[in-house]
């Protein structure tokens, strides 16, 4: 059992709260390029029961994690639970049907088969909220954000919201200019890659952000693990790490640049007695107009370390730090 009590945050300027941390399942029945499974539908359940009883209640998803599974599992495991006091987010872009383009992006057709397979192996009337996965450039806008608002009309989808691997603010902003003169429901969270290490966001995305209310949930807290301090600046890679199955880890994380940044980091650790992993964590919470990390975890012990990370805090010097450890490409805006 957690001695971790999460709270809960202002979603945005939306009148929904989310967990101060959401539990991201993107591991959830995932293939490895060695073709293990990092987390199987036993383990995925024990682990949402462990984030549950940490009082948890915003679960992230999206309709290819696992094929699939994630929704089913998330789906069986909220049958025995109280479907309102959960927050479900999932997310639609990726192609899924090989020879078909009409099965990618954000047209439609796709959107609407989409929607509906995403309730059936979640089981449930509704998602509370839908992102985009990635951003679809052959789909004209006013289709997607027409589409969307009749998703919500229809009280199929409660919240929309857009996630990227690269800052794309300007498109966001079309989106929702748009959907307000037209008086469709505009986005109300972004959710993008954001992490010590990966400040690609920082500059005009965080400050569209906090000017127009969005909800900020970060994807990737701890870069892929890199932050955890699992990984030695000498040794590189070992045969046991999880991260040995990507093939674009070491040349994106494994960087002597980065490892200067995780030195900071380790100090920091030592000073507030706690994990890297948690006081990565805690930077990110405290970052302006960052709303809500989403975290995972392979065991339960895993997701324990990264929940407690809400107790700690930093200090202004501590976090200054670690800020300047690492200059994001807008370090002086």
């Amino acid at each position: 059992m957690s001695d971790t009590d999460l709270g809960f945050v202002q979603f945005g300027d939306s009148g929904l709260q989310t967990s101060e941390l959401q539990f991201g399942t993107w591991r959830f029945g995932r293939e490895t390029e060695e073709g293990n499974v990092e987390i199987d539908e036993g383990q995925a359940k024990t682990l949402l029961d462990a984030y549950a009883d940490a009082g948890g209640r915003y679960i992230d998803a999206a309709d290819v994690y696992g094929g699939g599974k994630a929704e089913e599992w998330i789906g069986d495991w909220l049958a025995e639970r109280d479907r309102e006091r959960y927050t479900v987010a999932s997310k639609i872009y990726w192609q899924i049907r090989e020879d078909d383009p009409n099965s990618r992006g954000t047209n439609r057709k796709n959107l609407r088969h989409r929607v509906d397979a995403i309730l059936d192996r979640l089981d449930t009337d509704y998602i509370d909220v839908l992102y985009l996965h990635r951003w679809d450039g052959e789909t004209p806008t006013r289709e997607t954000m027409k589409t969307l608002n009749a998703l919500v009309e229809e009280g199929k989808v409660h919240y929309l919201g857009a996630s990227t691997l690269r800052p794309n603010a300007w498109r966001v902003a079309k989106a929702n200019e748009l959907a307000r003169a037209e008086g469709w429901v505009p986005f109300s969270v972004l959710q993008p890659r954001y992490n010590l290490v990966d400040r690609e966001v920082e500059g005009d995305y965080l400050q569209f952000a906090r000017e127009e209310g969005l909800a900020v949930c970060p994807w990737s807290p701890l870069g892929q693990g890199f932050l955890t301090g699992k990984y030695d600046r000498e040794e590189g890679l070992t045969g046991e790490s999880r991260a040995a199955e990507s093939s674009r880890f070491e040349s994106a994380y494994l960087t002597e640049t980065n490892f200067d940044v995780h030195d900071v980091l380790d100090a920091v650790a030592d000073e507030v007695d706690a994990t890297p992993a948690q006081v990565a964590l805690a930077w990110l919470q405290h970052r302006d107009g960052v709303t809500a990390p989403i975290v995972g975890a392979r065991t339960v012990e895993q997701l324990e370390e990264n929940l407690a990370s809400a107790e700690i805090d930093l200090s202004d010097e501590q976090a200054d730090r670690l800020t300047e450890a690492k200059g994001g490409p807008y370090a002086n805006l």
